[in-house]
This record gives structure tokens, C-alpha cells and sequence, in this order.
């Protein structure tokens, strides 16, 4: 993340995003495919670290490797294969929604997880479970743990969506897009940006 200026001079948090060029590698039809999307390819990579099936695919677009592939649907225009899609198709949009994978934060007890208090004070005998989850289920009745308790486990690492983030900037000579506030995952992962 990194902050900018507006206007009356305040700071405004706001997250960087490249975006693009994307070259459309697939265009599905109700005809062959039952259903219409544009298939992107973004970030070239090595043809050496293609797959032969993938290298073919890329080749019948007319463009070289890319690492990720993702699929939009509802499209205004028309696009054929091999047409590159730049950040100024959202030049004039004022929200967009961004689509990411969180960050992973591995295995983390209740405290972390949920929002647990722990146990309580650290006296009268607590000397090891401070941030423990405490009891989890009654006695002979039901006997049994009931599902969807909210224990210890891994945490972070989910598809997360973020709505309505607003579009502060556009600069196509760059291909970045600079909307406010944060955005899922660490530096440097793929997100899916949706008007």
C-alpha cells in the first residue's frame, strides 16, 4: 500500500494494482461451450515452463505463455482472439470489486482465530491456559461436540472479496490503477478486478 494527495490535502491510503496488458486467449460461446466468456491471460512467463497442451492454446491466440488464466463473462464489446485488453477499459469507473486469496496465516488458536477473550484473569489458579478456548461441549448429554465449534485451526488463505472499493486514479501509460483502501493477499499476487 502506499498513500496519495487529493485535492483538499489529505492523505489517502490506496493500494497500486497492474493491470495488464491481458490478451484474450479464449473466447467461449453458447454454441461450443454453453455459455459466453472471454478468457485473459496475464504475466508472460518462460515457454520452457509451459505445458505442450497450454503452449498449443497459446499459440492458436497468437501470443506467448502467460501464468494466469481467468474467465469474465458479460462483456460489452465484442472481442476476438488474441485482442489485448489495457486498464483504460475502466477509465470512468468510479467502484470496482477486487477478488483475492488472503494471506495464509497457518495454525492459530481461538484467541487469534475468533476473537476469544482466554480463560480470564491470570490468578486463582490459571497458570498455563490464558488463552485457551475453555469448555467445549456439555456433559452426558449430548455427548458429543456439536458441529461448526469454533476451535483452533488454519487460518487465512481463503477467496476473499472486497466490494466497492473506489477507483482514485487511472494511469494507462503504466497500466496501474490505484483504488482506495487494501486489497486481499500480499505484494505481488494475482487479483481479479470486476466493474
Amino acid at each position: 500500500m502506499t498513500s496519495v494527495f487529493s485535492v483538499e490535502g489529505k492523505s489517502i491510503p490506496c493500494t497500486v494494482i497492474e493491470c495488464g496488458p491481458c490478451v484474450v486467449t479464449q473466447v467461449k460461446t453458447i454454441e461450443k461451450d454453453g455459455y459466453e466468456a472471454l478468457q485473459l491471460g496475464f504475466d508472460e512467463k518462460k515457454e520452457k515452463h509451459t505445458t505442450k497442451q497450454l503452449s498449443g492454446h497459446f499459440k492458436k491466440a497468437g501470443t506467448t505463455p502467460k501464468r494466469k488464466l481467468v474467465e469474465f463473462a458479460g462483456f460489452a464489446e465484442e472481442h476476438k482472439l488474441g485482442d489485448v485488453i489495457d486498464v483504460t477499459m475502466l477509465e470512468g469507473t468510479a467502484f470496482v470489486d477486487i477478488v483475492g486469496t488472503s494471506k495464509g496465516k497457518g495454525y492459530q488458536g481461538v484467541v487469534k482465530r475468533h476473537g476469544f477473550g482466554g480463560v480470564g484473569q491470570a490468578t486463582h489458579g490459571q497458570h498455563n491456559r490464558l488463552r485457551k478456548p475453555g469448555s467445549i461441549g456439555a456433559c452426558s448429554t449430548p455427548a458429543r461436540v456439536f458441529k461448526g465449534m469454533r476451535m483452533g485451526g488454519r487460518m487465512g488463505g481463503d477467496r476473499i472479496t472486497v466490494e466497492n472499493l473506489e477507483v482514485l486514479k487511472v494511469i494507462p501509460e503504466n497500466n496501474l490503477l490505484l483504488v482506495k483502501g487494501s486489497v486481499p493477499g500480499a505484494k505481488g499476487s494475482y487479483v481479479i478486478i470486476q466493474k
